[in-house]
């Protein structure tokens, strides 16, 4: 009986392991051939890891297909945690030969989002770097080299404020990206043009599938997607004639901190463009700074002293910096009284020295007697057009001045343009809730007060009186072209504006402008014997924060205007002495004055499609 009874329970512990068995081996067959893909992958995920590969952003030319900005390959050292956090042991290695602080790398760390994607911890290092890494690469589990492109700007300050420079994506950029396909730790476009066409030129990323061992380290690669590079711009800039404005602005501030007693004189900007077309030929802002220092995030030391400098560097003056006129708004004011009749070409106004209404007078005491709009306008005074301010009146200055441009955007693309400001009644009103005075009327005539311009409206004004009153939207790039040339996009001249006269004011004007730059006229020193015919008018503005201001509006040649600049020197005191040598020099680059014969058979000729 009880042999049975043992007999039984062996049969029931047999059947058991069978069942057992039977559902092991069931599971095994399901998770081989229903389940084996997904767990292969799954087995694959902890040994292979995806390293992306940055795409090279496009390549900046200027008009005549100088490249300006490209690429270069740098070493970058990353992290790529693997098997869990990064032991602090390693990242206090790693902040060792990096000469960076473990705090630093920890936080970088803690904002990983992505599984498997490596930690930028320095760009750009040399090969000292790589070597002391390779090492000791049995002690630093995790630290990647990746060879990066890295953003080159080829002549380091030429050209930074069009340009720009790149950084690594902040939050407040990521959160407003996300939608167009941009992740944490991007690099992309901060400032000028790299900023306003970083969709453009930012390319698309690749990647490499590394196979991985145990302890994090890259074995081998077993697949790559490469990288597509980003789209190039075409830039209407000339080289030649930004180099040479940069050098002649460089030139003059030195002199006249040195030799002239404007010690002062540490800021400046120029805008050189196309009357026909709008586009911009040359764009120089003083003082500047060296893209290149942003590769791989700009240093503390750098980047303090260029925000502790009182003249902002980082600002584009040439579309930032707003500046009482001057001078140069008198062809504003001319062409206001022409047009609506208030003085006529031949009637002639005692100039003694002061206005008979308010005393306000010419500069240094000067008084020319009987004198008629040419010679008022070329030899630029003040008490005759303090009469055509009175003649006028504020409400007449304003409308001619918004005709012009003035107090609006210019339209060109790049951020941070300033609108300027054009004296009016509402203006006073609202900011200082007082009535406007003639006085002030008689300031606005002649550029000062309230009236403020940026160099750029200044080009475009001085472009409109060359080109008869027609005026172009400011550009600065003309087409964008993919990786292997072919044309995506061009960009035509847009026309913005016309401002309308009688064809003999605009004469008039232009006779008198041209006078400027001949004998008796207070460009003359320069331009009395330059071979190319140049209109222009020089400008001082009161500064009550030191020196005035220098300026200078012109272009040529006067019979077929080709080239238009517009210049502003900080402090650097009268127009004819500070702003006119550097007009000078540009010209002479752009006409190819002073070089060899076969140089100067090359004189420039702008295109509209390049």
């Amino acid at each position: 009986m009880l042999a049975k009874r043992e007999y039984g329970r062996l049969e029931i512990f047999g059947i058991i392991i069978i069942f057992i068995f039977v559902a092991l081996v069931s599971r095994l067959g399901y998770l081989q051939m229903a389940q084996g893909q997904y767990y292969g992958q799954l087995a694959d995920g902890n040994r292979i890891r995806l390293i992306p590969i940055m795409a090279p952003r496009g390549v900046f030319y200027d008009r005549n297909g100088v490249m300006l900005v490209s690429n270069r390959p740098g070493f970058t050292i990353s992290l790529l945690p693997i098997n869990g956090p990064v032991p602090d042991e390693v990242i206090g290695k790693l902040a060792v030969i990096l000469n960076l602080n473990a705090e630093e790398i920890k936080e970088k760390l803690s904002q990983k989002t992505g599984s498997f994607e490596p930690i930028r911890v320095k760009t750009d290092v040399g090969p000292e770097i790589v070597t002391k890494i390779e090492e000791r690469r049995s002690e630093l589990p995790g630290v990647v080299i990746e060879i990066q492109p890295l953003r080159n700007y080829i002549n380091n300050e030429l050209a930074a404020h069009i340009f720009g420079y790149v950084g690594e994506i902040n939050e407040t950029e990521l959160e407003s990206g996300k939608a167009q396909g941009y992740k944490a730790r991007d690099i992309v476009g901060k400032f000028g043009l790299e900023r306003v066409y970083d969709k453009e030129i930012r390319g698309t990323d690749g990647g490499n599938q590394v196979e991985v061992d145990a302890n994090g380290r890259p074995v081998q690669v077993i697949g790559k997607k490469d990288p597509i590079p980003g789209n190039n711009l075409v830039l209407t800039i000339d080289q030649r004639i930004q180099k040479a404005a940069e050098a002649a602005i460089d030139e003059q501030l030195i002199y006249l901190q040195t030799k002239a007693g404007y010690t002062n004189a540490k800021a400046a900007a120029a805008v050189v463009l196309n009357p026909k077309t709008g586009e911009v030929l040359a764009m120089v802002s003083r003082p500047t700074f060296n893209p290149n220092a942003f590769n791989g995030g700009i240093s503390s030391k750098d980047w303090k002293l260029l925000n502790e400098n009182p003249h902002h560097p980082m600002d584009n003056k040439a579309i930032a910096g707003v500046y009482p006129p001057g001078s140069t708004f008198k062809i504003i004011t001319g062409a206001a009284a022409l047009e609506l009749g208030k003085v006529t070409p031949e009637e002639k106004i005692l100039d003694t020295g002061t206005h008979w209404i308010i005393p306000k007078g010419n500069a240094m005491g000067e008084a020319l007697g009987w004198i008629n709009f040419r010679e008022a306008l070329s030899k630029s005074d003040n008490v005759y057009f303090y009469e055509m301010g009175n003649r006028l009146g504020i409400d007449n200055l304003e409308k001619f001045a918004r005709m012009f441009g003035l107090g609006a955007y210019t339209g060109i693309n790049l951020p941070g343009e300033s609108d300027g400001l054009v004296a009016n009644r509402r203006y006073k009103e609202k900011v200082y809730g007082e009535d406007w005075y003639l006085s002030e009327t008689f300031d606005a005539a002649i550029g000062q007060g309230f009236q403020l311009a940026t160099p750029l409206q200044m080009a475009v004004v001085i472009g409109q009186v060359a080109n008869d009153g027609q005026r172009y939207k400011p550009q600065l790039v003309s087409r964008i072209t993919g990786p292997n040339g072919e044309v995506l996009k061009t960009f035509e001249p847009e026309k913005t504006g016309q401002v309308t006269l009688a064809e003999s004011n605009w004469t008039l004007i232009q006779e008198s402008l041209r006078e400027v730059a001949q004998e008796g006229g207070t460009a003359a020193t320069a331009f009395g014997d330059f071979p190319v015919a140049i209109a222009g008018k020089t400008g001082t503005s009161e500064n009550s924060h030191g020196s005035d201001h220098g300026w200078f509006v012109g272009y040529g040649p006067y019979e077929d205007p080709r080239v238009a600049v517009a210049i502003i020197v900080e402090q650097g005191g009268f127009g004819s002495s500070s702003a006119v040598p550097i007009a000078k020099k540009i010209m002479e680059a752009a006409f190819n004055i002073n070089q060899t014969p076969a140089e100067a058979a090359k004189i420039y000729r702008p295109q509209t499609a390049l």
